[in-house]
């Protein structure tokens, strides 16, 4: 998929959850790793991300993951 095809909206923890397909747990591990996108907005509900850059980030991890580069978890 295209960059230009992703929708921009805003992803908060549950979106970015159910995106990677991970746990609650997992999500917030990601979300607090150093090479996870920074928030887009602090919203009194918590931080939200846009989703262009969360989904640069999975394309990325994925293709890390795909060489061996990326850093043990």
């Amino acid at each position: 998929m295209a960059e230009e095809d992703i929708e921009l909206y805003p992803m908060g923890a549950q979106e970015i959850r159910e995106r990677l397909g991970v746990s609650t747990q997992r999500a917030y591990i990601l979300i607090g790793r150093r090479d996870f996108p920074e928030p887009w907005r602090q919203l009194a509900r918590g931080k939200v991300w846009r989703s262009t850059d969360v989904e640069r980030y999975v394309r990325e991890r994925e293709r890390r993951l795909g060489t061996g580069e990326d850093e043990a978890e």
